[in-house]
This record gives structure tokens, C-alpha cells and sequence, in this order.
């Protein structure tokens, strides 16, 4: 009798799957299938998308009500804070008086005291102090800056679907040497998958793509059969697609398999330039997990012990991301001043 029939099968309900590891070397390659002009195709029609001109500032959970959060966007410095109804607050980051870091002001409620000769801001907005628009959806803390977008404005940011419940997210941030466009650019190559995180992905196929010419909201996305990897042997097989709400980000939703609805939100915020004049980029990356099984409830509870495994795995993903937005925004900018 075959030892076979008396090994225990694996369970087909089961999150995780058994798969075959490939040698990362003999993996089909996909060169050929990673267009370049495709690539920029769909680039340029992100870019052609509105965005009532909301920036991504940070996670929900860095703008409190005990400290301000200071942050500089297109080469603005902006300060944000929580009243004490917890409504979030942002306005600019430099005191109105004599230019003091309002980053390390004091938060009095409504409004903000310099530390550097107690001017009391933000109360009451006046012509040498305005606040800016802002946005809490639960996850991600938005500020809408229209001298900077120049597009007629929103009364929100243009978000892509995303799970009715999104207790579940890790926010993480990283920030680069690069424009947004390069973040984005990297985000619509998922050819590079398996061949770049293979720590990550297996099996990774990309199943539809949009068309080089005429690309439209119908058919714009990107879809693909990606296995996430959890050990060398076990995985989880999802089906996954990429779409671009606005021109600064692109979001990854499972649409069939293991937590189906759940999505990847990846935020590029412009920051303006380092001080060697190069453009800096922050990634604010979103990960919203769902899922339908009765047991995912517990997961809740778990959520101070799992969120700082999420950020950790995005963070690691996001450390080689990075070097490729950088690698492209170098050859990009390298015949031309900056």
C-alpha cells in the first residue's frame, strides 16, 4: 500500500495552501511581458486623474490631541493637531508672528501657543493665519492644499472602495529620493513581484492589462493570481487588482480568494526638495484586511499584536520598492538640471 494514501490531506478550506517553491532563477521570466510602453501608458492616464487636490498627511493615529504633528508637503510646512472633540485641525507649520516651529507649540484645544512668545493661533482664523481643509476617514489623515493641487477642489478625497470595517489596517511610512510619479510607476509594474520580493510573492501571473492606447475607467486595471507567501511551502492564492483613484495612489483589493475586499492603498505625497535639491516623496501606505471567516473577529482582538507585524512586512516590501522609484527618478533626472 502506498505510503501516500496515509499522508493527511490538506485541508482545501484552508487560508494557507501547499505550492511547489521554484528556484528564484528559473522562474518564467517576464521581461517581455513588463511593456515599457505599457507601463507608461498607464502611468500617464493616472496622472490625468482628479484629485481635489487632498494630499495624504499621515496614519489617523500620529495626529493627537496631547502634541502637534508637524509635516511639509509640495514645500509647505504644516502643523496638525486634535481639538478636544477630537475633530482634526491643520493649518501652516510656521507661527505668524516670527516664523516659530509650530510643531512644538502647545495644544490648547482649538487652538495652538507658540513656545516662543505665547502667540495663541488657530482659535479664530485671520488673514496671517488660515487653516487648510482636512479629512479623518479612519485610517489615513488627509489636508487639502489648492495653491498646490491647482484643480478644482473636493469636499473629500477620492477614496477606492474599501471594507466596511477597517479596524484592521497598519499605516506605514517611508520616504525616498523620487517623485510620486515614480511610486506609481513601480506600483503599475507588478511583473516585478515575484522576481523582486520573493520573499513575498509566488506564482505571481498577471491575467489582464490595460490597453496601450484608449485607456478608460473600465478598463484601466491591472489583474493578476499571486500567491502571498507565508512559509517557503505554504501560501496564500489570491486574486488581486490594481486600480488608481487619484494620480497619487494606487490600490491593490483582492477580489477573489483569502480575505476578498481586503485592499493595499499606496499614498505618494509630494514633500518638495531635500537640501541637495532633489525631489523627496513620502509613502504612506495603507494596509485594510477583511475577511469572512467567523474566526477573523478574533483577529480584532489581536490587532496591538498583528499591527506591528503588518507595518514590519510592508516596511520590508517598501525598502526595495524604494530603491526602484529611486533608481527610475535618478535615470529619469539625470540628463536634465534638477
Amino acid at each position: 500500500m502506498s505510503a501516500d494514501r496515509h499522508r493527511p490531506t490538506w485541508p482545501k478550506n484552508s487560508p494557507l495552501q501547499r505550492f511547489s517553491p521554484q528556484t528564484w532563477a528559473r522562474q518564467q521570466p517576464t521581461y517581455q511581458d513588463a511593456d515599457p510602453g505599457l507601463i507608461a501608458a498607464s502611468l500617464r492616464w493616472s496622472q490625468q486623474q482628479p484629485s481635489g487636490n487632498w494630499y495624504v498627511l499621515a496614519a489617523s493615529t500620529d495626529i493627537r490631541a496631547d502634541r502637534p504633528f508637524g509635516a511639509q508637503i509640495g514645500g509647505t510646512e504644516l502643523v496638525a493637531w486634535r481639538d478636544a472633540a477630537g475633530a482634526l485641525r491643520i493649518g501652516p507649520g510656521a507661527c505668524p508672528h516670527l516664523g516659530a516651529p509650530l510643531a512644538l507649540a502647545e495644544v490648547d484645544d482649538t487652538a495652538l501657543i507658540c513656545r516662543w512668545h505665547g502667540m495663541r493661533i488657530g482659535a479664530t482664523e485671520s488673514t496671517r493665519w488660515c487653516p487648510y481643509p482636512g479629512y479623518d476617514d479612519g485610517v489615513l489623515a488627509w489636508v487639502r492644499l489648492d495653491a498646490l493641487g491647482g484643480e478644482t477642489p473636493t469636499d473629500t478625497p477620492i477614496l477606492g472602495p474599501r471594507p466596511a470595517d477597517a479596524t484592521m489596517h497598519a499605516v506605514t511610512t517611508v520616504v525616498g529620493v523620487c517623485e510620486p510619479r515614480d511610486i506609481i510607476a513601480n506600483r503599475l509594474d507588478p511583473w516585478h513581484g515575484a522576481w523582486f520580493h520573493p520573499y513575498s510573492f509566488a506564482r505571481l501571473r498577471v491575467t489582464r492589462t490595460p490597453p496601450r492606447e484608449a485607456i478608460t475607467e473600465d478598463n484601466h486595471r491591472f489583474v493578476l493570481d499571486v500567491t502571498f507567501r507565508v512559509t517557503r511551502r505554504l501560501g496564500v492564492p489570491v486574486e488581486a487588482e490594481f486600480t488608481c483613484p487619484d494620480p497619487r495612489t494606487v490600490v491593490m483589493r483582492i477580489i477573489s480568494g483569502e480575505g476578498a475586499g481586503s485592499v493595499v492603498e499606496t499614498h505618494a505625497t509630494p514633500m518638495g526638495s531635500g537640501p541637495d535639491g532633489r525631489s523627496r516623496t513620502a509613502v504612506v501606505e495603507a494596509v485594510i484586511a477583511d475577511s469572512d471567516r467567523p474566526g477573523f473577529r478574533h483577529a480584532h482582538r489581536a490587532l496591538p499584536l498583528l499591527r506591528p507585524l503588518m507595518k514590519h512586512a510592508a516596511t520590508r516590501l517598501w525598502r526595495d520598492d524604494m530603491a526602484y522609484a529611486e533608481r527610475r527618478y535618478e535615470l529619469r533626472t539625470r540628463t536634465r538640471p534638477i
